[in-house]
């Protein structure tokens, strides 16, 4: 006759699995801080007009709803549609230094960001292209040259719902400082330049790409307009460098990506190997390779000093999610990220 209790080895599994998962969710709240909290009344408007993104609008007239809630919940029940949430806040120049990211946990379907009218990240695409992300949690890098230290902010969101529940529907909604963070010198999140497909060209850092899409980096692509794309695609971006990067030793920071990439500074590879065997050309890459920590190492003289620079990185997704998903991202001294790892070591 079988047994129905579990036997003391299965038990035992299940809270040792038990005990990791809640170490993780204890390390995941521990690792940031909130700095402004956003929860609560926003101004909201149905309808879709470009000029709601400008710092300057007059939104005296909205209406308000309470965020995180469903826009049905507050009065719009049954409205599907595009609408825009308006923010206003102001940030202490004591976190100048930081790097600071914009929480809005859920948003049902799809949304597009400005902060005093710039755009700073978007998930999933919007009409005629339609692709509902109102299950990925949105975290936006905040561009310190985009923000009022000590003045007036506005942030503005661009929402579509499709169906049933719309708007920033749930999650922590306000302004994040992480906590021991890898000391960036340049920081590279945000908009990227990307295109799908496998052109040599592309690593030629006088290529035009003014006709490409932009990408939210680092963030997985089937959540930005591409869901269900396997191959090839390539990302672009362009940064400027002072003298002060002169002979340095610096290490390219490029987090986790799905599943195989190269890398190019100008031009010249800085991946260690040749990844691929030539344009559309590739080879199954290992179970795990997705999960890989990118780093790789470059010399100041590679480096146009007093000058724009150009980062290309060719990636090849073989299955589900693509893409450069997760950070940190950014360039950073050797010096610096050596000695944040060996104290990282220490406290471990």
């Amino acid at each position: 006759m079988k047994k129905n209790n579990l036997n003391i080895n299965t038990v035992l599994r299940l809270g040792l699995t038990l005990g990791i998962f809640c170490i993780s969710l204890v390390l995941t709240a521990n690792d940031r801080i909130i700095i402004k909290n956003l929860s609560g009344k926003w101004k909201f408007h149905i309808g879709d007009e470009t000029e709601w993104k400008s710092a300057n609008y007059n939104d005296n007239s909205w209406d308000e709803i309470n965020v995180p809630s469903s826009w049905e919940n507050q009065g719009f029940y049954g409205y599907n549609g595009f609408a825009w949430y308006r923010k206003g806040f102001t940030i202490s120049n004591e976190y100048k230094p930081h790097s600071l990211y914009l929480y809005l946990g859920y948003v049902d379907d799809v949304d597009e960001v400005y902060l005093n009218g710039k755009k700073i990240g978007f998930t999933g695409s919007f009409p005629p292209g339609y692709t509902s992300a109102y299950n990925s949690f949105r975290k936006y890098y905040i561009p310190r040259d985009y923000l009022n230290y000590d003045g007036n902010n506005t942030i503005a969101i661009r929402v579509y719902d499709s169906q049933q529940e719309g708007g920033i529907t749930r999650g922590d909604i306000g302004i994040f400082m992480e906590l021991d963070p890898l000391p960036l010198d340049i920081e590279l999140s945000g908009l990227w330049k990307f295109n799908t497909g496998d052109k040599l060209e592309w690593l030629n850092p006088d290529f035009d790409d003014s006709n490409w899409n932009e990408l939210i980096v680092p963030a997985h692509w089937e959540n930005q307009g591409y869901k269900d794309y396997d191959g090839f695609a390539w990302y672009r971006k362009k940064f400027y460098t002072g003298s002060q990067f002169q002979n340095k030793e610096l290490m390219v920071v490029l987090g986790k990506i799905d599943d195989m990439d190269e890398v190019y500074l100008n031009g010249k590879l800085i991946s260690p190997v040749k990844t691929f065997n030539g344009e559309n050309q590739w080879v199954e890459p290992p179970y795990d390779n997705y999960n890989r920590f990118r780093v790789y190492y470059i010399n100041g003289n590679l480096l146009k000093v007093n000058g724009t620079n150009t980062i290309s990185v060719r990636v090849f997704d073989y299955k589900r999610d693509g893409g450069i998903y997760e950070g940190p991202i950014g360039v950073v001294e050797l010096s610096k990220y050596v000695n944040y790892w060996r104290g990282k070591n220490n406290k471990w």
